[in-house]
């Protein structure tokens, strides 16, 4: 198979499991962004919004909006940083924290029925492949 061809086939692939992880969020009404959000904010903890516009990869501008929509959806609070009183953590609520780990069931289920056809040695060379184009 030609690069172009294979290029092809990877966003073809890519695009499937973009669709089928935004499928999984169906039941919680949330967009992949504001599921990332809730994602790094399970993984981190409380953090700064300079710090999830850093994670998220976006503008700092707009981890307020997503701040915003977490709070407004109960899934977030914001409240100050004890370290510095100019600064502003974010945090998930009860609520933020059980929807974060059901979805990441959610999305681990979804997953693995999106790789259930690969045998163990397939996921290895997939993973491998996946991490050397990564790296470069």
């Amino acid at each position: 198979m030609d690069a172009a061809g294979l290029s092809e086939a990877f966003w073809s692939v890519a695009h499937d499991l973009r669709h089928r992880q935004r499928v999984a969020l169906e039941p919680w009404d949330l967009s992949p962004s504001l599921a990332r959000a809730l994602s790094v904010l399970s993984r981190h903890g409380d953090i700064r919004l300079s710090g999830l516009a850093d994670h998220l990869r976006i503008a700092a501008r707009s981890a307020t909006e997503v701040a915003d929509d977490l709070a407004r959806m109960g899934l977030a609070e914001r409240h100050p940083d004890p370290d510095d009183r100019r600064a502003t953590l974010l945090s998930l609520t009860g609520k933020g924290r059980e929807t974060a780990t059901a979805i990441k069931a959610a999305r681990q289920a979804e997953s693995e029925r999106f790789f259930a056809s690969l045998t163990d040695a397939d996921r290895a060379d997939l993973t491998r492949l996946l991490r050397k184009l990564r790296e470069e």
